[in-house]
């Protein structure tokens, strides 16, 4: 079974083959050598911001052609990917991927492009 780097690389490998850009994305807090607190990642501002939304593994960019009224022109949409090992079942009761699922909601809800991934993009 692949395990969740295995897949990670897999997916990161998928979306350069696609033209699309995306970074790990760490998320945690570390102290300095005077014990101050440097929290960093994406939706990672406190605590308790932290505990509420949870971003993805990797967040990027990806090309996106416009139609109507931008016809011809290529955005770049915001990607982010929550990479899960495969074999992964949603569990609407984990408070970790309900706080991964409103980072999602955000993204999506935004106009972003948002999915959990065991490999597919």
């Amino acid at each position: 079974m692949r395990n969740e780097a295995d897949i990670q690389n897999e997916v990161r490998l998928a979306a350069s083959a696609a033209g699309w850009r995306v970074f790990r994305n760490n998320v945690g807090t570390l102290l300095t050598e005077r014990g101050v607190p440097v929290r960093f990642g994406l939706a990672n501002d406190s605590v308790s911001v932290n505990k509420y939304v949870k971003s993805g593994d990797l967040i990027g960019i990806r090309p996106v052609l416009i139609t109507a009224d931008m016809v011809g022109k290529t955005i770049g949409q915001f990607v982010s990917l929550e990479v899960k090992r495969q074999g992964w079942i949603p569990n609407q009761n984990n408070d970790h991927e309900n706080a991964q699922r409103r980072w999602a909601d955000i993204v999506t809800g935004l106009g972003g492009y948002a999915i959990f991934t065991t490999g597919q993009l």
